[in-house]
Order: structure tokens, then sequence, then C-alpha cells
């Protein structure tokens, strides 16, 4: 009888201690969840950077173009070569017009030295007979007919320099037509190397080398990656907590649970509300209506185009 109370003080024993087992490990897992409840970012988005376009400036076979996806370039250097032959044949040609109108601009001094020799000539011999007339030993006619050769020479002088200045004017006006067709075509020579406009990673190129391109076609798609944006999504609610110049905390999401952080400024906030974007989860996931805010942050390498990301306000 002993032995069977003891037995029975036993079960007992060990299902209130399986019971209090599962008591503490019911407590522990919603103790867990409530943490996990509690989020620790006020909203997310995706990072993008400012993409640049690169198209062609000039019409022409490309000769070279040695750019890859995935390349990093720096700002202005070059990466292709458009074909300048006929560019460059025309700037000879222009150069070639501009020698010759500078070779028909008149030498004005020899042109006149002769017309004014005799004006010269005309003016003494008006001068002798009119003082042979003073003194009565030439008749008036004589004096008048000096004037009048005068006045004759020095219109044809001032007729003269007239036509000559001219000449030099329009000829003047057709070199420098020519100055700027020359500077036309040095600035389409200038174009025909494609060069980076920004300091980025090359991340489509839509062309090979030895194609034919045309004034217009894109040629490749680089981004700014050194300065991301995190695209997020706020409510109104979280509206009243951000403004343009705000210092945030920025987490760049590698999956798994893997995060990084990083310091980012608030630079742009949307005038408008939209609908929330179904790939975007905000703080209130049961808002329809959010504001869109861009949040820049310095890229060590790591964050890339299209990655998600957190923001803590």
């Amino acid at each position: 009888m002993k032995m069977k109370l003891l037995a029975n003080l036993s079960a007992h024993r060990s299902w209130w201690g399986r019971a209090e087992g599962w008591a503490v490990l019911a407590l522990l897992l919603l103790l867990s969840a409530c943490g996990k409840s509690e989020k620790e970012y006020d909203a997310t988005g995706t990072f993008e950077a400012t993409e640049t376009l690169v198209s062609a400036q000039q019409s022409g076979t490309l000769l070279t173009f040695a750019l890859n996806e995935g390349d990093e370039v720096a700002a202005g250097s070059e990466v292709g070569l458009i074909d300048t032959t006929q560019t460059w044949l025309k700037i000879q040609q222009a150069k070639a017009t501009k020698r010759v109108y500078q070779s028909q601009k008149p030498d004005v001094e020899k042109q006149i030295a002769a017309t004014r020799q005799q004006l010269t000539k005309a003016r003494r011999e008006k001068q002798r007979y009119a003082e042979l007339v003073g003194d009565g030993a030439a008749p008036r006619k004589m004096l008048d007919d000096a004037s009048s050769q005068v006045q004759v020479l020095q219109r044809q002088l001032e007729a003269l320099q007239s036509s000559l200045a001219t000449q030099t004017q329009s000829l003047d006006r057709q070199m420098a037509a020519t100055d700027v067709q020359v500077s036309q075509l040095l600035d389409q020579l200038h174009k025909c190397h494609v060069k980076a406009p920004i300091k980025g990673i090359v991340l489509e190129k839509y062309v090979e080398q030895g194609e034919f391109v045309a004034v217009g076609k894109p040629l490749f798609k680089m981004a700014d990656t050194g300065q991301m944006y995190l695209r997020a999504y706020v409510t109104s609610a979280q509206l009243q907590q951000v403004k343009v110049g705000q210092k945030v905390k920025v987490f760049a999401d590698y999956g798994k649970g893997q995060k990084k952080a990083y310091d980012g400024t608030v630079s742009w906030i949307s005038g408008r509300s939209e609908f929330t974007p179904k790939t975007i989860l905000t703080d209130d996931e049961r808002a329809d209506l959010v504001y869109a805010v861009k949040i820049r942050v310095g890229n060590d390498g790591y964050i890339k185009i299209g990655m998600y990301g957190e923001v803590k306000l």
C-alpha cells in the first residue's frame, strides 16, 4: 500500500513539471511574438540613383566603343569615337575658302597711291596758277581749270576709297562667316568623341563598335552610384515628423536579416499623395494614401540600385 502511494505521488510530480515547462515555453513564445511585432523602421522603399542616358551627338560609324556594362567611368573620360573624316574634310575646305577671301582683299594704299599723287600734283598746279593770276601773268580761266581738276581728283580719290572699303568689308564679313563655319565644324568634331558626362557605373549598353549611329541614338545609360537615394513612402500621420534636410537612419536590407546602417538626409518630399505601391510597406499598412520621400545616402559601394531599404525617422 505504501509503495502504491509513493508511485502515485511521483506521477503527479512529473505531470506538474511537464505542465510548468509548457507554460514557460508558451510565455517565451508570446514574448518573442510581441517583440517581433514592434518594427525597427518607420517606412521602407528601394534604393535608386540619378540615371543619365547618353546619346550620339553626331552621325557616323562608331569606330571605337570600349565600354561594358558594369564599368566604372570617370566624368569627362572618352569611351567612344564616331567617324570624323567628313567633318575634318569640311574644316579643311572652309579654311581654304577663307584663304581665297584673304587673297582677294585689296591693298588700299597701293591702289589709291596713283590718284593721291595726281591730286597732290593738281594742288601744286592750282597754287602756281593762283600766284600767276595774282601777279597778272596768267588768265583767271587757268586757275579755274586747275581748281576744277583738284575737285575732280578729290572726288575720284574719295570714290575709290569708298569702293575699296566696301570691298574689304564684304570680304571681311565672308571671312568671319567662314570662321563661324569652322567653329561649328570643330564643335561637331568635338562631339564625335563620346564622353561620359558624369562619374558612375554603366548600367546598359545599346550599341556595339562598328555600328552606324545617328544623332540622338541612345548609346548607353549610366548612373552616379556614389550618391544613392532611398525612395520611401510615409503616411499622412508620419508626414509631420519629416522635413527636408532632416537627418535619419537608413538600413540597407541584404536579406535573411542582414542589414547595414547608413546616415541619410531627407532631400525631397512629394507635394501630393498617392496610393500605396504594392511593393512598399509603411508603418500603417492599412493606409491607402501615402507621400513619397527621397533620402540621400552616401554609398560605400555596397548599396545597389533596386535594393530594399528601411528608414527610421
